[in-house]
């Protein structure tokens, strides 16, 4: 489905019809993460292929489970994180958690999973939209929609950094030999790179490919296959160089009561349309602590996408499109005897927002709130 003109998507970031509570919900608190000094490992052998589909599994006692105190350990080692430099170096990196009087409602208590290898998801008839030309490709919030060369897809969310899926560098052993060189890819519009102008519409953008200059992933997700964990498929790139694009702020992940009209979107480099920047909406059917749970229509290459709804901005006093989250994969959730399956984000919750704030900051000061 391809927008024609401007009508289209004026009607779906116009006339979409809006819940706006009267009430707005107050700030998230955000505890603070205090990082240790970094602790020198061996270089990556780079020996893991890249898998764009990612299925978990998950039943009714995992959906539900709640924070217990003997998991704040755990949990807090889980949020240490490695560091892959350019150069094949890596490091790593402990955390201690300061001011965590919500340590225990917003963040998740790990399951175990079995990787699948399936296809992403169509619910009923294909929802999605591409976006041609260059008003809407260099428009935001279609402009912060990037490539990683793994085959995924990322979003900016400063100038220098990108944030997409850890299972597009690393699949829980090692990085993805694709990591070994690893570049972002900006989208590059007929019109820009040289094609006359009665010729843009059949032609596809040219990229224009970055190299990273790091990449940081937490070690929730870097703990062999047997526990690999879809709340934790989340890891953070640093480009060489600054960009000059528009970037979406982050913000902890409200209840979806709290999102306008309780939409979620995303735009991303689905592989059944390749070359082109496919946009969807949908709402949210069900959530966990970690994990957002949605039939947002998708492909492989949409994993890492940037999830985003319309948040109240205390500050400015007005909606704004923030990043909630990152679009993961699939998972098959057993309840009641009954298996659903759905498209499924990981959700920033408060610690995941400070330890990934301190990421593109590299101070924790600057991370106490949104």
């Amino acid at each position: 489905m391809t927008p024609s003109g401007s009508s289209l998507l004026t009607h779906l970031f116009l006339q979409l019809p809006l819940t706006f509570s009267l009430l707005h919900p107050p700030p998230a608190h955000v505890p603070t993460l205090v990082p240790h000094a970094p602790t020198p490992l061996t270089r990556s052998r780079f020996s893991a292929h890249a898998q764009l589909d990612f299925t978990t599994h998950c039943n009714a006692s995992c959906f539900h489970r709640g924070e217990q105190e003997e998991q704040r350990e755990q949990l807090t080692e889980k949020l240490a994180f490695e560091t892959l430099y350019a150069d094949g170096s890596r490091t790593l990196t402990t955390v201690a958690v300061e001011d965590d009087a919500e340590f225990g409602g917003a963040h998740p208590s790990p399951w175990r999973v079995k990787p699948r290898r399936v296809r992403r998801q169509i619910y009923g008839a294909d929802g999605r939209f591409n976006i041609q030309g260059d008003n809407f490709l260099l428009d935001y919030p279609f402009s912060t929609a990037v490539r990683i060369s793994t085959g995924c897809t990322g979003v900016l969310v400063s100038q220098r950094h990108v944030l997409t899926a850890a299972h597009c560098v690393h699949d829980g052993k090692d990085y993805v030999n694709g990591a070994r060189r690893l570049r972002v890819g900006f989208l590059i519009p007929p019109s820009i790179n040289g094609t006359k102008t009665h010729f843009t519409s059949a032609k596809k953008p040219l990229v224009h490919w970055v190299r990273v200059r790091r990449t940081r992933v937490p070690k929730g997700w870097i703990q062999g296959p047997q526990e690999v964990s879809m709340e934790f498929d989340y890891a953070l790139l640093e480009l060489r160089w600054p960009h000059r694009r528009p970037f979406m702020r982050l913000s902890v992940a409200p209840s979806s009561d709290d999102l306008a009209g309780h939409r979620i979107h995303f735009s991303g480099f689905d592989s059944d349309r390749p070359g082109q920047l496919v946009y969807r909406f949908c709402p949210v059917e069900e959530e966990s602590n970690d994990l957002i749970y949605q039939h947002c229509d998708a492909r492989p290459g949409a994993s890492g996408s940037g999830v985003y709804g319309r948040v109240w901005d205390n500050t400015l006093e007005r909606w704004e499109r923030k990043v909630i989250g990152i679009f993961s994969g699939h998972q098959w959730l057993e309840i009641d005897g009954e298996n659903r399956d759905y498209n499924v984000a990981v959700r920033i919750t408060p610690l995941k927002f400070a330890q990934i704030c301190y990421w593109v900051h590299g101070n924790r000061l600057d991370c106490v709130q949104d």
